[in-house]
């Protein structure tokens, strides 16, 4: 199993910064991930709501199916889904107050019988540069 982290101060109210963050309809803009939705997309994500998204890492296209685990406006975004060949993934976005600003964090997980050795290494690896990137684009948009 991968696990990563990656978390940005952004110059806007947590507020602001819930409402981009936990917006489907605006992964889009900032998430480097998302590649589409597929099918219907929630305006807005509940407790027990599901999509499905293309997500690309690796250069690979992966369909994944997510359910709503937690969702406790405006601070924690809970979601766990199954792609390809069984690809089980955890993500949890969260936002608190810091300083005059906020702290927005990702915690992602990854597992599945393809996710270990070199392969599992990689996934984190290119995980981690992209949930990176992705917290950079979210602080533009916010600011």
């Amino acid at each position: 199993m991968g696990k990563i982290s990656a978390s940005v101060e952004l110059p806007a109210a947590p507020d602001k910064v819930w409402a981009e963050f936990s917006n489907p309809n605006n992964f889009e803009k900032w998430l480097t991930i998302h590649t589409k939705w597929k099918g219907e997309v929630p305006a807005e994500f509940s407790k027990g709501a599901q999509a499905s998204e293309v997500v690309t890492m690796l250069g690979m296209p992966n369909t994944i199916t997510w359910t709503v685990d937690e969702f406790e406006a405006p601070s924690k975004l809970a979601i766990s889904g199954t792609g390809m060949a069984g690809v089980k993934v955890k993500f949890e976005l969260s936002v608190e107050a810091s300083g005059e600003g906020s702290l927005a964090s990702i915690d992602a997980e990854f597992a599945g019988q393809m996710i270990v050795g070199a392969l599992g290494k990689a996934v984190e690896k290119d995980g981690k540069k992209n949930l990176d990137a992705s917290l950079e684009n979210l602080k533009a948009l916010v600011a």
